[in-house]
Order: structure tokens, then C-alpha cells, then sequence
């Protein structure tokens, strides 16, 4: 199946390959996908949503087996504070429903926030911008694509 993800890759001409798993509808953590998928949680990347107090919107794109760490977001976006928005915000902001947002052809262009480990990894595997399928590919190209700004934005849970 191709996505609005898949498409926007197809057309800068970047390699990718599509991984699909069975959805359980009660358990959308990236984790989950990265074991139904057979790879690490680490390198299966979940994309966040949040709003600054001064620049508004933005995507947060952290490890699967992490938190997002809010304060150095804030820090890094050079807001006061930030929050992620709530659930039912998601679509409408983003246009992908919650388990399927990722930062590639987004309803608009936020500014994007990538945990810096993601270069730990030559490939990564993130939403393909539907429940059920990733898109894995290298996380250069990814960080390119999505004109990420690389940071210490997660951390892991305690």
C-alpha cells in the first residue's frame, strides 16, 4: 500500500521498504511494533506532537523504547514550556490518526525535532502514516527529508 508518506519518498527518489504488522487497536506503542517487526525498540522511531508557548507546533521524533523529555524540547525550540497536544488534536493538525503519525508529508510542514541517537542507527524504522505499516529506511536520509533538527529531546522511562 502505498502512503502519502511513501509517495513524498518516491519522489525525491529515496530507498525505503515497507513493513507491515498485525494493529492492536489497545496497543499502538512503538515498542510493539518494533517486536512484531523483529527489530529493537531503539530503532523504530515514534513521531510526537506538541505545541510551544512561543512557536506553537512542532514534531518530536524519539526512540520507541523512550519518553520525550519536554524540558530539553522546550529548550532546544526555544520555548518557556512545552506539552503534547491532546489526542484529538492529532488528525486535524497532522492529518494521520494516533499509532500512524509521522513527520513525512505531513498536513503542513512543522518544524521537526529528532532525538539525536537516530544517528546511532544506518537504517530506522518509522510510521509510513497509517496503523499497521513502517516505513524503514536510512535515518540520513530521513533526517534530510524531514529537515530534523538533531537534540538530546528523549529519555528513557523511569
Amino acid at each position: 500500500m502505498k502512503t502519502n508518506a511513501a509517495r513524498l519518498l518516491d519522489s525525491l527518489n529515496i530507498p525505503y521498504q515497507l513493513i507491515s504488522y498485525e494493529v492492536d487497536i489497545d496497543d499502538l506503542a512503538a515498542e510493539s511494533a518494533a517486536q512484531k517487526v523483529g527489530l529493537p525498540p531503539e530503532q523504530v522511531f515514534k513521531t510526537l506532537v506538541a505545541r510551544g508557548d512561543r512557536t506553537g507546533i512542532c514534531l518530536a521524533v524519539v526512540p520507541g523504547n523512550t519518553q520525550i523529555d519536554l524540558k530539553a524540547l522546550a529548550q532546544i525550540t526555544g520555548n518557556r514550556k512545552v506539552d503534547t497536544v491532546p489526542l484529538k488534536e492529532i488528525q486535524s493538525l497532522t492529518g494521520y490518526i494516533r499509532g500512524g503519525v509521522t513527520a513525512l508529508a505531513c498536513k503542513k510542514a512543522y518544524l521537526v525535532y529528532i532525538d539525536e541517537t537516530i544517528e546511532v542507527f544506518d537504517q530506522i524504522a518509522v510510521s509510513a502514516g497509517v496503523r499497521g505499516t513502517l516505513l524503514l529506511l536510512t535515518s540520513s536520509d530521513y533526517i534530510r527529508t524531514v529537515n530534523g533538527i538533531l537534540g538530546p529531546i528523549s529519555r528513557n522511562p523511569q
